[in-house]
């Protein structure tokens, strides 16, 4: 892999690598990277990935290479402390409840001290608190340069540093995020950078589409509100009826919120007429008419006293984009894409293209950086492009990942897992559970996951594919494990939960069962013996009602092909791919891995997602998986006992 990227950063062009588990892809590309002297870009999945890679990675290979480079971390702007947000509302305080009050207090102790005004710094501060709206800027409310504190501002500091470095680390948010935008700070550094590497790149595809669309959201129209009434009463008292237009435009907001309907956390609801799926008609146009006029009214308020402070001349701005936005989605959709509602606490509309391959195949075709300087004398090496995932597809040309990226031409790789996985890993498919479709599966499958961890002391980690199994699976295995901690995604932050479950089994104690959906079938790190046993209740197939999932269906029948054999089947190829991934994480662990979905042996389908699963021994039996259960108890008790 290593000598891949290193081909692909001399020459240019596009590299796609699948590289397994336990193959070190992160130190694969970064030592070529490094050693070929070039400015890189580097864009991980998440925040955490980007911490791990700056504060650990990047300083290791650095050493143990001998080289003097220049890193940066560059985040969002919502990851960074905003001063003039902190002032605002310390002088807004009375509009804080006692919570905010102490967590503003917290915030304002840790400003005195801290270099980077990294939020990730400040010790137990949730990701969810509701005090980060009020100490953090968005695209829309930052002033730029007219800020008072501009020259101390956290995120252009961050930005500076990233322009004068060698390696630059953001994470796929923040560059789609400003790829769209063309904002100051990533439109600066992508024409100075040759070599791109997007690690964790199968999530690529969902947060680029996200990105490049528009959205309208009920959390924007609460920020405006707040803001207008804060910088009204504080700066312009009187010129115009503040407090009322902070009430009209909240009360919108939750009516927008109200005629969504009581639907799960994460539902997105199908947009393909006049209003979405399941709202009433008369409640979506009322409510998008009342935001269009209280929006012409702010508009009007603000245009009186825009010389007044810098803050309202933003405002006025955002305003009429707010504005721009309500009226895009009160007409019907004029792009070739899909356009649904997000629903959870707050409510999102979303209008998006359906894929990416026009933006990927525009920045292959992005002129070099040398050639864009003044005073470039000779043709240099184009862009260099790297995309690497331990998950990109199920076939030689990853065409899961390539085919809608438009990346054909691209060159790919498959790196295998180093690890002994015949010997370490070993594959069950319980028959004995009522069928998947049966509404008493999650209940059966409980009572059964319930019995080997008891006897696994723990040490387990459920996947489920819907909120509701999660649920009905969680109190199942509370209720017949009273001597174990049962975690459960929801009761607490991803990190959190992580960080118990692996804690769990410390110094031969009890192990946990966590009980997990979506986020947990990827991104999940748990060396050793406190994960041995991995249970997938059903095959992941894409949720049909999905607007996405129905768009990309349409679009594959209108070409003459199948939706099931090329979108649904490879989907859930790729994402039981990544479930099974959890179990073995060094060459050392040893698991077994359940799949309580008997399709994968009784339909004709079953073989090529078995295909898709890495290669471990298979169990026939219910004795077997007895065996193979109780070789990893004595396993364990022998190691508790040996350890001093």
């Amino acid at each position: 892999m290593a000598l891949a990227v290193a081909d692909t950063v001399a020459h240019g062009g596009a590299l796609v690598v699948e590289a397994g588990t336990g193959v070190g892809k992160t130190y694969a590309y970064l030592v070529p990277a490094l050693l070929s002297g070039e400015r890189v870009l580097i864009s991980t999945a998440t925040k955490a990935l980007q911490d791990q890679l700056f504060n650990r990675d990047l300083p290791r290979l650095a050493q143990a290479l001998g080289l003097p480079v220049r890193a940066a971390l560059l985040k969002g702007r919502a990851s960074y402390l905003c001063l003039h947000r902190l002032e605002q509302s310390r002088q807004d305080a009375s509009a804080c409840d006692a919570s905010l009050t102490h967590a503003l207090a917290r915030v304002e102790t840790w400003a005195q001290t801290t270099r980077s005004g990294d939020l990730a710094e400040l010790p137990g501060l949730d990701q969810r608190s509701a005090i980060l709206p009020w100490v953090t800027s968005t695209r829309d409310n930052c002033l730029g340069s007219h800020c008072p504190q501009f020259r101390r501002c956290h995120v252009f500091q961050a930005r500076r540093e990233a322009l004068a470095a060698e390696v630059v680390v953001v994470n796929h948010h923040l560059f789609f995020a400003d790829w769209a935008l063309r904002e100051t700070g990533m439109a600066e550094l992508l024409p100075d950078v040759r070599v791109v590497v997007f690690d964790e790149a199968h999530q690529i595809q969902e947060t680029g589409v996200q990105f490049l669309g528009q959205s309208l959201g009920s959390a924007q129209m609460l920020d405006l509100a707040r803001d207008l009434r804060s910088a009204g009463l504080q700066r312009a008292r009187g010129m115009a009826d503040w407090q009322g237009l902070h009430h009209d435009l909240e009360q919108l907001a939750r009516r927008l919120r109200l005629a969504c309907g009581a639907y799960p956390t994460g539902t997105r609801l199908n947009w393909t007429e006049a209003v979405p799926q399941g709202v009433t008609s008369s409640d979506w146009i009322e409510v998008l008419d009342g935001l269009n006029q209280v929006c012409a009214q702010a508009c009007e308020s603000l245009v009186a006293v825009l010389d007044m402070a810098p803050d309202f001349v933003r405002l006025h701005e955002r305003t009429l984009a707010l504005r721009a936005q309500v009226q895009r989605f009160a007409t019907p959709s004029q792009i070739e894409g899909v356009r649904w509602v997000e629903v959870g606490l707050q409510v999102r509309l979303v209008e998006a293209p359906l894929d990416l391959a026009p933006v990927v195949q525009g920045w292959l075709q992005l002129p070099d950086a040398a050639q864009t300087h003044p005073g470039a004398t000779q043709a240099a090496p184009t862009r260099a492009w790297v995309f690497t995932s331990a998950t990109l597809g199920t076939d030689e040309a990853l065409s899961w990942f390539t085919e809608p990226l438009g990346l054909d031409q691209a060159r790919t790789l498959r790196v295998p897992s180093p690890f002994d996985l015949e010997r370490q890993a070993a594959l069950y498919i319980p028959r004995d559970l009522p069928p998947p479709t049966d509404a008493a599966h999650s209940a059966a499958l409980g009572e059964w996951v319930a019995e080997a961890a008891s006897r696994l002391q723990g040490r387990t980690l459920v996947l489920t594919t819907s909120l509701r199994a999660l649920r009905v699976l969680g109190e199942a295995l509370r209720a017949r494990l009273p001597g174990l901690q049962v975690l459960v995604q929801g009761e607490g932050t991803r990190h959190s939960l992580m960080e118990r479950f692996r804690q769990g089994s410390a110094q031969g104690a009890p192990g946990c069962v966590l009980v997990a959906s979506v986020s947990f079938w990827e991104g999940v790190d748990v060396p050793g013996d406190a994960l041995q046993l991995v249970v997938i209740d059903k095959l992941p197939f894409p949720v049909p009602s999905d607007p996405l999932v129905q768009a990309h269906a349409q679009r594959l029948q209108r070409a003459g092909r199948s939706p099931f054999r090329d979108h649904a089947l490879p989907e859930a190829a790729v994402a039981l791919k990544q479930g099974a991934g959890r179990l073995i994480r060094h060459e050392t662990d040893e698991g077994i891995l359940v799949v309580a979905d008997t399709r994968l042996l009784d339909r004709g389908y079953g073989k090529r997602l078995m295909a898709a699963l890495p290669t471990m021994r298979r169990l026939g039996s219910a004795e077997e998986f007895d065996d193979a259960l109780q070789a990893l108890i004595t396993r364990t008790s022998t190691m508790d006992r040996s350890c001093p």
